[in-house]
């Protein structure tokens, strides 16, 4: 067996862009009108070619072809984009030619290849038909960019998954034990593991399947690739897929991306992006969220008894956004034309990719990811990787996704992780260089290891080979891992199934507290899959450890702890008490007191809270509502000789 460390740091901006540095999202100047035109997608040194329309139903545009093709063609007339159109032979005398029907209803076109100001004057000419409801670029995105590196050999094989203890940090309680993780030398302090091996103890993810919209999946000997002929590739351009023709195909299979050869060497690659041998990025996603475990091979999965549904949505040069959305729709369950319907639904859908553009609901992706969310189906997205405000990247920003940036094992933002209003929640994707720097020395212990295989182009089908990586795209099957899980541990309770939307507010209610105030917000915390599995099925646990019963009138006193240390407690508050007080006193140091009915605190999630400097803090409720009351006390600073307490009157 071999383990492969690759080397690579791409922006998560619109695919054609192909730059290796942390890019900006377009500007916002495009994003006129989002109820019906959203160009917020497009970048000034890109040239477009494919549009997304959508008609009111009923009208003769929706219903026939030829009607549309003449919609569109006329409005490339009054956009004064007849000479560009005509230019193109493939094209044809109108200037536009018919692609598809999206499961969505929408419907993709395609046009000569036009600059930005050039597609915005057309989308503008598209939307002014009033049987128009929204027209959006059908933009290229990739896989979130992944930093990847050289080979590095390992020997002595042995049983029971012999390589997690040593190289999953990520799996770990992040409660700041000190690891020293693969071939480094010095140990650093966990505390941005996603605490999935306690969870184990209750949940392997049995009876979930997890759709994986990514460059698809090899037949990787320690992934159980059951899904894989199930699976499906949607991508629908053979420039793409690297097959002979547009047509999708059955399987969900990774046939390799590499851009070292024409026709892509010289269309996805420039100075910012060289030619680089195939991600097999799909494969790494999966593995982390279900490689097989405790069989005596390479490392573990999160949700080890869980089935992956590949779903190839990413090739060459990335993948259009038409085919991602009927991705997402035939995961979710949803019918697409020319497709048989999936006989396995996802429960969980997880997305490591996105491109540059603001995500509304109106959009194609909005629209697919709406869908899917109604029929009961979790979405997780990538937050991105260009260190910059989510809300401009998509599908990141679409509405009910749950946004995921990246933090390292120290637990404080990875530079490069996007940030922002929109992101959910955090989970390790590692920080790339010794202590989470910026830049520095690259060290096991800032990567996220997981399955990948050992081939240039065509997959090696037979080879334990085994790579990491870093990127939000690893972070992002952390936390669709955790609800697989969640879901999982409901099953086997016999216990009602959760909405997507209560699953969001698990995680986040449940979420461990960051270790220090992030230098941007990244969401509720740090996911945590042994609080979040606890809570979902009755539990007690939370913030990494269980909650301490105060009856009462009681005091517990000589609490101590560090920077960013929290301690959980509960009271039980019976009906008709007219005030409830909890309060921490006493000691040295500076705690927070963060407090919530019925579920755990974090300090971006709670009902109410006390933050003063010192370690006075009081809680006071009038007339509480009968319950079970979680009292979160963080350290601002190291804290010693606390005192916590909770009282009410007898009623």
């Amino acid at each position: 067996m071999r383990f492969t460390l690759h080397k690579r740091l791409l922006g998560a901006a619109i695919l054609a862009t192909f730059s290796g540095v942390l890019l900006t999202a377009p500007a916002s100047t495009h994003a006129a009108d989002t109820s019906r035109l959203n160009a917020s997608g497009l970048a000034a040194n890109q040239r477009y070619d494919r549009f997304i329309v959508s008609y009111r139903p009923g009208t003769t545009d929706a219903a026939t072809r030829t009607a549309l093709l003449q919609s569109v063609s006329g409005a490339i007339g009054k956009a004064g984009l007849s000479r560009v159109a005509t230019s193109n032979a493939a094209i044809g005398s109108s200037g536009v030619a018919y692609v598809r029907k999206l499961a969505t209803g929408a419907h993709v076109v395609r046009t000569s290849k036009l600059s930005q100001t050039q597609a915005t004057a057309l989308m503008q000419q598209i939307a002014a038909d009033p049987s128009v409801t929204h027209v959006e670029p059908d933009i290229r995105v990739r896989a979130i960019g992944d930093f990847r590196g050289s080979t590095v050999k390992i020997s002595n094989f042995t049983p029971n998954d012999p390589y997690y203890a040593s190289y999953q940090w990520h799996f770990q309680s992040g409660d700041g034990t000190m690891q020293t993780v693969g071939a480094d030398t010095s140990s650093y302090a966990n505390r941005g593991g996603a605490d999935i091996a306690k969870a184990w103890d209750l949940a392997d993810g049995l009876g979930v399947t997890v759709a994986v919209l990514d460059t698809g999946l090899t037949h990787h000997p320690d992934i159980d690739t059951s899904l894989g002929d199930a699976g499906y590739d949607f991508i629908s351009d053979a420039f793409i897929s690297g097959r002979a023709t547009d047509e999708r195909v059955p399987g969900g299979w990774d046939q390799g991306d590499w851009t070292t050869e024409d026709p892509w060497l010289s269309e996805c690659t420039d100075s910012g992006n060289p030619p680089e041998d195939s991600s097999w990025h799909g494969t790494h996603v999966s593995g982390t969220i279900a490689e097989l475990t405790n069989n005596g091979k390479g490392l573990a999965g999160s949700a080890h008894a869980a089935k992956v549904l590949p779903v190839r949505v990413l090739g060459h040069c990335g993948g259009y956004m038409s085919d991602i959305a009927d991705g997402i729709e035939w995961a979710s369950g949803g019918h697409v034309d020319g497709v048989a319907d999936n006989a396995n639904p996802a429960q969980v859908i997880s997305m490591s990719l996105g491109g540059g553009g603001i995500c509304v609901a109106s959009d194609v992706a909005g629209v697919a990811i709406s869908d899917a969310i109604s029929r009961g189906a979790t979405v997780v997205v990538a937050a991105g990787n260009s260190s910059d405000d989510a809300a401009n990247y998509t599908p990141a920003s679409c509405p009910g996704v749950i946004s995921v940036s990246s933090v390292g094992i120290s637990g404080k933002r990875a530079f490069y992780s996007n940030f922002g209003n929109t992101v959910t929640i955090a989970a390790p994707g590692g920080g790339i260089y010794a202590n989470d720097a910026s830049s520095g020395s690259v060290v096991s212990a800032g990567l996220v290891w997981s399955t990948v295989n050992g081939s240039a182009t065509a997959p090696d089908e037979n080879d334990y080979v085994y790579g990491s990586m870093a990127g939000t795209s690893q972070a992002t099957p952390h936390v669709s891992g955790t609800v697989a899980l969640v879901i999982g541990a409901l099953n086997a309770a016999g216990l009602p199934a959760m909405s997507p939307a209560s699953i969001k507010s698990l995680l986040t209610s449940t979420a461990r507290s960051f270790p220090t105030v992030p230098d941007q917000p990244i969401g509720a915390g740090i996911v945590d899959a042994a609080a979040a599995v606890n809570q979902a099925i009755g539990g007690n646990n939370g913030g990494g450890g269980e909650a301490t019963v105060l009856n009462n009138g009681d005091t517990l006193n000589g609490i101590s702890g560090g920077v960013g240390d929290t301690k959980l407690y509960q009271v039980t508050v019976p009906a008709n008490t007219s005030a409830l007080v909890l309060r921490t006193y006493g000691g040295t140091g500076d705690v927070s007191l963060y407090v919530k009915r019925d579920a755990i605190p974090t300090t971006s999630v709670y009902d109410r809270s006390s933050v003063h400097a010192g370690n006075n803090e009081s809680v006071t409720i009038t007339r509480p509502t009968a319950g079970t009351y979680y009292l979160l006390v963080s350290g601002v600073k190291a804290f010693g000789g606390l005192s916590v307490q909770a009282s009410y009157p007898a009623p």
